[in-house]
Parts: C-alpha cells; structure tokens; sequence
C-alpha cells in the first residue's frame, strides 16, 4: 500500500477563462478501487492526464507507483492479438495472460487473431488483462463500458471488482456500484472522497443537498424578516428624532436629551439587526456551491393520425451474404418506449437503418406509417464541428430552445462560442440529443445515447421521458436506464 498525494494542484488549459483545478489536495490509497465521477467537462479526463504528466500544473502530485492509461494506443492493430499482448508488456507469461482472459470470459482463440478483427467489448478486455499484469501499476481507466453491451459490462464489472489499485471513469451507475469500494467526486467547487459505491455517495449527496435547501429556505425568510424590521426600527428612529424640534404651534418643549438618547438607541438596534442580516447573507453565500443544476426539460411532442408507428414480422436483414438478425418482430405504438437489446453484433443497429428508411436488405413483413417523422441519435459524434449556432440554422431548429436545453445539460455560456470539434465525448453526445429533442418528431430514435454522457444527465433525462412520455426506440446498456424508461423491452 501506498499513497497517491495531490497538494495545491492548480491547473487550466491556455487560453481559458477559468482553471478547471483551484488548489486542489487530497489523497488516495493505491489499494483503492476509486471510482471517478463528475458533469461532462467538469475535469476527469485532465486530471487522469496530470497523473500522466501531460500538462504543466502548480502544486505537487506525488507518488510511488507507475501510471498506466486505458484505452492503452494499439500502433499495429493488425497484427495478433498475442503479439499486440507481448508489446503492450513484454514481462507478462502466456499462461497469465490465459488466466486473465478466462476471468474475462474471452475465448482462448482470441490471441491468435489479428487485434484489428476482434469486437469492441473483446478489445477492451484484452487491454485490460494486458495492463493488469503490469506490476507496480496504478490504472487509470477511462469509460471502458462505451459501447459495451450488457454481457459485457457484468464480465468486465466482475473482473473489476477482483481487481485493486485503480480510478474508474464510468457513468454507469450499476457498473460502479459492483465494482469500487471508494468515489472520487469532482464537484462544482470541491473534490471530495468517499468510501462506498456509487450509490452510497449519491444517497448522501442528496441528503446533503436537502439540507442546504431546507438551510438556505430558513436563511431566506430570516433575512427578510430581518430586512423588514431593520426598516421598521430606522423609521421609527427618523420620526423620534423629528420630535426633537417639537411643533411651532404646540406650546410644549420636549425633552430633545431622552429624544436623542431613545433615537440613538433605536438606531443601534437598526444597526444590530442590519449586522445579524449581513451573517445571514454570508451564511446562505456558503450554501447551495455544490447543487447540481437539473432542471426539468421540454419537448414537444408532435401529434399523429396513427396509433401503430412501425411493425415488424419475421423480419431479417442481410448485409450481402451476412445475416444481421432474423426472425424480428415487434410493433411500436404511440407512446411506447421501446427497448432494444441484445449483444454487438445482433443486428440493433441494423434495424434502425431500416426503420430510418436506409436502404437496406431484408426479408419478411416491415410497414411503417406514411408521413411519420423520426429524430434520430447516432453512435458517431465525431463528425460534430462548426459552432452551435450554425448548426442549429443547418438543421432547422430554433436557437434559443436548442442552447436552452444544452445550458440545463451543465453547458457554460462559454461553451456556446466554441468549435464543436473541441467538446468532449459528452458534450458532443449532449448537442445531438438537445438536437433531437428540439425537432418536431413522431417518433425519436437514440441509439446508444448515454454513451460518455454523466450521470446527473443521465438522471435529468430519464425524468424528461418519464414526464412527457415521448414514443421513443432506444438502444442503450446502461441497465438502470433500460429499467426506468423502457415500457417495453425487444431481445434479439
């Protein structure tokens, strides 16, 4: 066991309005499996680049054991598997990496194979036994489960939970809870640590936001009241002290010494409850840092002169002499919030190009209703760039309602004069949901939506279906999500 201190880091990329770090420490055991979560942008992947030593930064980072990244860069993804193994760590004997993909549930004939040629959820365990086997080893892994389906992410999440000495970046809220004993939160104005799972944190986070609402209620009542009589009491010093001079007509000579001691005396007490007030202020300023903005989103849903969107009977689709899937059926009707699962390479994707109207090759029953307009989320963000505004002009969707919906998803107004190939992997994720949810549409169609999208959003958006009941296709393997949104579920 050893320590991995942080003392005074402060860091922010030039150019920058802001540092994404402000003297920042803490500590952190390399016995842990540490969880890392946090709002898109909000610093992870940096930081897991500090650890690296790939930016200059104030402060110290110290510690006595080697850094490693995943995804780790494969050069030749051509070559073997075995031979990609031998060059990732050179140190490592064949019957370990054996083991360590047996633990992975990966089949043996898999380090025979060019790299290149595997699937996305075999590529990603491979690397991760490969790193594992490095001795005095720290891992910092970064969103393995993108792209992962179900299957998957339980093999790999078990494989974790065996594991020690490493920072998880998910967003996956089952996928942590199995696997981390710690949560390295990055917050809107602090880094804070806790032990226990994802959920853990989150039930306390909530807590804690409860109370400083409830606090800052109390605060704010007690600040207008104190505000109110504060007014009460200096008015009422003024007039005392007007009665000092008496009245022409009266006759009568007050008595302007006990006047004057009485009016001072009130005026005091106006100055005590104007300090009590200043406190107050102070006190609710130290309140609500750390609430994160989620508010309710608004879509609006086009009307349809049909109840059955789409049907499906017996339906396969090829892709030259390969079948994609076969025997698929299924409907989708107004309202309906539809779930399609199974593993990569089942053929999910290939059936929302057909029902996107792609041209695509298949046999059996497939009827869609005439006129249905369809939103559609796509896997690929990388094609994302230009600035926000003329991408709202270039698909036709109204500005205002586009950036709105993007500053309740956590975007700065800073954000908005940036080039969209900039943005992270979730930010990018989050401009072509806003996209979709500000298109006039029938039916929306998200494949793998969620996809490095943090789970305050993930949260905020599953409140939004729920509220306003959208008919919706999804493909998605984050399991809470399937499980509070989908009304019904297809397996392929």
């Amino acid at each position: 066991m050893s320590l991995i201190s942080v003392t005074k880091l402060t860091f922010g990329y030039d150019g920058s309005y802001d540092n994404i770090f402000e003297n920042v420490s803490f500590q952190i055991d390399t016995d842990w499996k540490l969880g890392f979560t946090g709002r898109n942008g909000r610093g992870k992947t940096t930081f897991l680049n500090l650890l690296l030593g790939k930016h200059e930064y104030s402060g110290t980072i110290a510690a006595k054991v080697n850094f490693e990244y995943f995804p780790f860069p494969v050069t030749n993804p051509e070559n073997n598997t075995i031979d990609v193994i031998e060059n990732i760590n050179p140190d490592c004997l064949p019957w370990q990496v054996m083991r360590e993909l047996s633990l992975l549930q990966v089949a043996e004939d898999v380090v025979y194979r060019p790299f290149a040629t595997l699937a996305n959820g075999e590529q990603t365990k491979v690397l991760l036994a490969t790193l594992f086997l490095k001795e005095n080893s720290f891992l910092l892994i970064d969103e393995p489960t993108n792209h992962l389906d179900r299957e998957a992410r339980k093999a790999v999440s078990d494989y974790l939970q065996s594991k020690r000495g490493f920072i998880l970046v998910s967003h996956d809220r089952a996928f942590l809870d199995n696997c981390v004993d710690h949560i390295l939160a990055i917050n809107k104005t602090n880094i804070e640590i806790q032990k226990g799972t994802f959920s853990s944190w989150w039930a306390n986070k909530k807590q804690q936001d409860s109370f400083e609402l409830a606090e800052n209620e109390k605060l704010r009542q007690d600040i207008a009241r104190l505000s109110s009589a504060a007014k009460r009491t200096s008015d009422w010093s003024d007039k005392v002290e007007k009665t000092k001079m008496g009245t022409r007509n009266s006759g009568l000579r007050p008595d302007r010494g006990y006047i004057g001691h009485k009016a001072e005396k009130m005026m005091k007490r106006s100055k005590a409850i104007e300090a009590r007030q200043q406190a107050a202020v102070a006190d609710k300023g130290k309140l609500l840092k750390n609430i994160e903005s989620s508010e309710r989103l608004k879509i609006s849903q086009l009307g349809f002169h049909a109840d059955r969107f789409i049907e499906l009977e017996n339906v396969a689709v090829f892709y030259g002499d390969k079948t994609a899937c076969k025997s698929v059926s299924f409907t989708i009707e107004q309202g309906d919030r539809l779930a399609l699962c199974g593993k990569n390479g089942s053929g999910k994707s290939s059936l929302i190009k057909l029902i996107c109207g792609e041209d695509i090759t298949y046999t059996g029953t497939f009827r869609k209703a005439s006129q249905l307009k369809i939103a559609y989320v796509s896997q690929d963000t990388s094609y994302l760039s230009g600035s926000l505004t003329d991408y709202a002009r270039e698909h036709a969707i109204e500005e205002s309602l586009f950036k709105a919906i993007l500053r309740k998803l956590d975007f700065s107004r800073v954000q908005f004069a940036k080039d969209m190939a900039a943005f992270s992997g979730g930010q990018k994720k989050k401009v072509l949901i806003a996209k979709s949810l500000c298109e006039k549409a029938h039916l929306h169609i998200w494949d793998e939506p969620l996809n490095f999208i943090d789970v305050v959003s993930r949260l905020q958006i599953e409140e939004l279906l729920l509220a306003y009941a959208p008919t919706i296709l999804f493909v998605e393997h984050d399991t809470e999500f399937c499980k509070n949104i989908a009304t019904k579920i297809v397996e392929l």
